[in-house]
């Protein structure tokens, strides 16, 4: 069985799914940032598909970078946070892979999900 990797954002500040945030997925080694996938959330705050999976997802170094700033982004100020970045290691790929985001304008934490 190969392993994949999800992500899923959910929406503090208003207590739902983070649909129609945008994001991209990054490999990275050494300096090298390599652009993997751009795809945004669906109704349900998570990907139509996985970011990676089978052959494509192997162990290294990733980044998902969210658009959290398009999102919350209202008003016209510029938001507080506009890119969240969140780099993580994967050294098993034939496992689950879960990277969600919590987030509301003013801050937002990530944990290794399942």
């Amino acid at each position: 069985m190969s392993g994949a990797l999800t992500t899923h954002v959910l929406d503090t500040a208003r207590g739902r799914p983070a649909a129609g945030m945008p994001l991209e997925l990054f490999r990275i080694a050494g300096e090298d940032r390599r652009l993997l996938k751009t795809t945004t959330t669906n109704a349900d705050g998570r990907t139509d598909e996985p970011l990676l999976a089978g052959g494509d997802f192997t162990a290294g170094v990733y980044e998902i970078v969210f658009y959290a700033g398009g999102y919350f982004g209202e008003g016209g100020e510029p938001p507080f946070l506009d890119r969240v970045p969140v780099r993580f290691g994967v050294s098993d790929p034939q496992a689950h892979c879960h990277v969600p985001l919590l987030a509301s304008p003013w801050s937002y934490s990530t944990y290794r999900g399942s």
